[in-house]
Order: C-alpha cells, then structure tokens, then sequence
C-alpha cells in the first residue's frame, strides 16, 4: 500500500493537557472552567480547560485578566512532575509507531510516518490509529494533523480541536492554508502581522500571491521563510528526541531583582532541579544555558560546555554560576532559568562496582548526596529539604521549586 506522499508528517497535539490531567486526576472538575498557572501577581496561564475557553482565556494570558474574564473558574497551581509523567507515556505510545518522534513540549510531538503505509495503513488511518493509542494509554485526548511538511501539519493539528484529525494532502495545502490569517505562518509575530496587514496582506493566499522579491525587499530573511511557508515550502527533518531535547527549569518572579547576590540563589535552585531531573530520566548533560528576562521582557542567554557529561548537581551548578558573571547584573530580572543540552543516555552502572567504605571521592561523595537528597524530593517534596547554598541571604524571599 502507497500512499503516493512524498513524506508523512503528523502533529500530535494534547488537548488542553495541563488541564485535562488536573481534570482526569480529579473528577469532580471534569465540566468545571480551570485554569492551570501562575497564582502569583505575575502568575500567567498555562493552560486553559475548555469550559473556560469561551470566556476568552487561554495560554500566556496574564493570570489576573483570565480571573476577571472568568471569575467563576477554578484556579490551580501547576505539577509538572505528574504532567511529565504523562507526557513520558504519551511519547512513548507515539514512540510504538515510529523510532522518529520529536518532542515540541510535554504535550505535542512531530512523528515522521513515512514508508509506515503498510503497517497501519493511509495517512488518515495512522492519525485514527495514534488517537486511539493515546487515548487508550492515558485516557486523555490527543488531536493529529497530518501533511507532507511540519509547518502543515502543525496547522493541521489544530483544525478540528479537541480530539480531531486533519489531513492535507499534497494537492491540498494550498487550498487548506492560503484563507487563512497571517497569524497562523509559523514564526510570525504580532509585529510582523501588522506589518504584512498594513500592506494589504491579510491571508496566507496573500503572502503566497506577493513576488519573492518584495518580500525579502520589505522584511529581509524573514521574507524568504514567510514565502517558503505561504506556498507550503518545509524541508525540516523531524529530530529524534534525543537529539533534540533539552531540560530546563525556570522561575517568573513576582517581583523584579537586582544583582547577583539576589539572582544566585534563584539560579542554583533551578540548576539543582535540572540535575534531579537528568538523573531521573537517566541522562547526562554536556553543556548548560543560563536563562535570563529582564523587566523590558528581553531575553539573555549564555552558555558553556561541561568537562564531562554528567547529571551531578555540583558541576552543573558550579557552571550555571560562572556563566551569571557574564551578564550585566544591574538589569532588573524578572524571570530566571536553567537548561542542560547535549543529553545523552547515561551508561553508568551504579551496581557495577562497590565503593570502599573507608576511600569515597569527591564524585562518589557527590553521588551518594545527590541520590540521597532525590529519594528525599521525590518522597515528601521539592520543598521537603534545600542545599544551604541555594537559599536566600535576606532570609525572606527564599526561592520555591523551579517549574
């Protein structure tokens, strides 16, 4: 069986997944509006459950405007832990049909199903076959978009939502893409949309029916990718989660800091968290980015590479605490992360040797303490026991548990 598709491409997209595991979790909220986010003065939504949705809610709306849009609507703080949890079984069903699955997030995923026509059928078949896994596996819903391209196929994905298919053909994509809004090219943001709207572009359709020359005229690089787009144009390969992933831990405070001293202990906890988080997923790390936004929302990065991979805490806060000397720490910072990239499989056996009693080293010292403190966590809680080196000096604004 043959499709006649180039590539087969599918989106997997969960439905409002933040919400729908607080829902699955706890009956009585199932039909209840929820919002799942930040409680705090700067809290932003994560997620928003259907039932909210027609209020006018939804994610990265600040958490106060969502309150007085919906005031009716329940508000809970989010677990990741038990939202990573899920989305490990959910990548592992999508996983059981293709080795190429590329993470996006905890709840949606690219799966490139080409040349898997005979094992589960057309394009359409494989999507019914993926919602149906996935549902069986976690009783959640997912929705799928299926096309010959990523960008298509993300679009596809949120056509018919929650718990829907959609597929494009090859002879279709234009047709599907080009009424709809500029909003939808990947990429774009709002400054850009009012860019292409104040010339006259409004659609997709639009974008496609403009010469290559004047848009890379009007908007440089980005105009050759928005062209590439319009007509339906990606060449990107979907990554294998390996390859792609990384593990991060940020902090949006309720309030804007100043200075190191008043950053590093917001800094060290983020990095302690990314460390548990490698060990529990049995990986290790070969570098480490330092996440910073400023009050002005800009965005400032560093990074450095390890000596070695690892998952220890020690190294991987230590790195995360010489890169902040690279920022200008007079800047009023209002959200602080940490993020561990280069992961790979870590191949160390802990059963495979003894350690001597009487001759720990420093690393096994660091191990011992690190798996010790990670049974503590996992047993009464992130907030059940914290390095003296992570805590606040003011003894007042102590930093919680990174996200």
């Amino acid at each position: 069986m043959t499709s006649g598709w180039p590539r087969i491409i599918l989106h997997a997209d969960m439905d409002a997944f933040y919400a729908a595991v607080e829902q699955l979790d706890r009956p009585e909220l199932r039909g209840k509006a929820l919002l799942v986010g930040g409680t705090g003065p700067r809290g932003v939504v994560s997620t928003a459950s259907y039932e909210a949705r027609p209020f006018g809610v939804g994610s990265a709306m600040p958490m106060a405007l969502a309150r007085r849009r919906c005031p009716h609507a329940i508000v809970l703080a989010p677990r990741f832990e038990r939202y990573r949890a899920v989305s490990k079984v959910v990548m592992d069903t999508l996983g059981t049909f293709s080795p190429l699955v590329e993470p996006l997030s905890l709840d949606e995923a690219f799966i490139d199903m080409t040349g898997c026509e005979t094992l589960f059928g057309d394009p359409r078949a494989m999507g019914e076959a993926m919602r149906r896994a996935v549902f069986e596996a976690t009783r959640l819903t997912v929705s799928v978009g299926a096309s010959t391209t990523k960008y298509v196929a993300k679009v596809a994905s949120d056509r018919r939502k929650p718990d829907g298919l959609t597929v494009v053909g090859p002879n279709e994509v234009h047709g599907f893409l080009h009424p709809l809004p500029v909003e939808r090219l990947w990429g774009v943001g709002a400054r850009t949309c009012s860019r292409l709207r104040a010339r006259g572009l409004d659609t997709i359709g639009d974008v496609a029916a403009t010469p290559l020359g004047d848009l890379e005229r009007w908007f440089g690089s980005l105009g050759t990718h928005i062209h590439a787009l319009a007509h339906g144009q990606d060449n990107r390969a979907v990554i294998p989660e390996r390859d792609a992933k990384s593990i991060g831990s940020e902090n949006t405070l309720d309030t804007d800091i100043v200075g190191a001293a008043a950053i590093r202990p917001w800094l060290l906890r983020a990095a302690d968290t990314v460390a548990r988080r490698l060990r529990a997923e049995g990986l290790t790390a070969r570098g480490v980015r330092v996440k910073l936004r400023t009050a002005d929302f800009r965005l400032h990065t560093r990074q450095a590479l390890l000596g070695a991979a690892t998952h220890a805490t020690r190294p991987i806060v230590e790195v995360a605490e010489g890169l902040l000397h690279e920022f200008d720490s007079s800047m009023p910072v209002r959200l602080v992360g940490v993020a561990a990239f280069e992961l790979r499989d870590d191949d160390t056996d802990n059963d495979a040797h003894q350690l001597d009693l009487f001759a720990v080293s420093r690393e096994q010292h660091d191990e011992r303490l690190d798996r010790t403190l990670d049974v503590v966590h996992k047993r009464f809680g992130d907030s059940a026991i914290t390095r003296a080196r992570h805590l606040a000096r003011d003894g007042d604004r102590t930093p919680r548990s990174g996200r």
